[in-house]
């Protein structure tokens, strides 16, 4: 029997898509906003200097980025008519005293803290030896307590008292405080502050001296510590004029100093030699 022809299928054509002749509104939002966004962000930086004025911070001051690629020598220079110095620890394992002069760059050095105790159990392992070697070296000394919130305040300063003995011609005893307390309010920070440096005072008969950085400084201490001279340490801005409620200003962290390996904290006095006699013990 001859085979039957099959009729042919008759398909309909699928009709094709019409390519899209406008982005999405997603895409295109999205475009235009990453657009707005680095344009603004141009804009600031490039009024950087007006929006600083308008907004009212001081015109003294370099910002962030600046500062942070200012070199050493030209802070220096800026203040060249102050007295410079620098602060050490245990952490500057190798000091080479005969060497120590001057900061690189020839600028002499004419003070320096030794950080003396720590907390309310311990001395600073170099502190002997160096405020010695400070002393044989014809430097103006100061020594400094570093403060930890969590421990009693007056076994602390007891701490610094058994270390430390002070005499004419000497800086005034220095709290260094610096961090925040993990089991007390700041309330009961600054009440274990206050009864440090009041019988800290007490003991050596002269007010001491405050070192905080900035920040810590404007948002803790500026309005209940008012009466004490203060120290203050900012590497990220450059200053033309000091503060005029700052006796110093530690500006630096890394500092080259001929007799030490590694970096060095620098300071600049908030005057001259002859003025800065006014800060010292009498």
């Amino acid at each position: 029997m001859p085979a039957q022809k099959r009729k042919p299928v008759s398909r309909k054509p699928i009709p094709k898509k019409k390519a899209d002749s406008k982005p999405s509104f997603f895409s295109s939002s999205l475009f235009f906003k990453l657009l707005l966004t680095f344009g603004f962000i141009a804009f600031v930086y490039s009024q950087k200097n007006i929006l600083v004025k308008y907004l009212g911070f001081t015109t003294d001051k370099i910002l962030f980025a600046e500062a942070r690629s200012m070199p050493i020598d030209k802070v220096l220079d800026t203040h060249i008519e102050k007295s410079f110095g620098i602060d050490i620890s245990e952490y500057q394992d190798k000091v080479d005293w005969d060497e120590l002069k001057e900061i690189e760059g020839g600028y002499p050095i004419e003070f320096v803290f030794i950080r003396a105790s720590v907390g309310n159990d311990r001395a600073d392992y170099k502190f002997k030896k160096y405020w010695k070697k400070a002393k044989e070296k014809g430097l103006i000394c100061g020594a400094y307590h570093y403060y930890r919130p969590n421990e009693n305040s007056i076994e602390q300063a007891d701490n610094f008292i058994k270390q430390v003995t002070l005499v004419e011609g000497d800086f005034p005893p220095v709290l260094d405080i610096e961090k925040l307390p993990k089991e007390q309010s700041i309330e009961r920070l600054k009440v274990g502050l206050k009864r440090w440096l009041e019988k800290v005072e007490a003991h050596y008969g002269v007010k001491p001296i405050i070192y905080s950085s900035e920040s810590y400084y404007e948002d803790f201490l500026r309005d209940d510590f008012e009466t004490y001279p203060f120290w203050i340490a900012n590497y990220t801005a450059f200053y033309k004029d000091i503060d005029d409620e700052w006796s110093l200003w530690q500006f630096t962290e890394t500092g080259k100093i001929h007799g030490i390996k590694g970096p060095v904290d620098i300071n600049i006095y908030n005057g001259t030699s002859v003025e800065m006699k006014e800060l010292l013990i009498k």
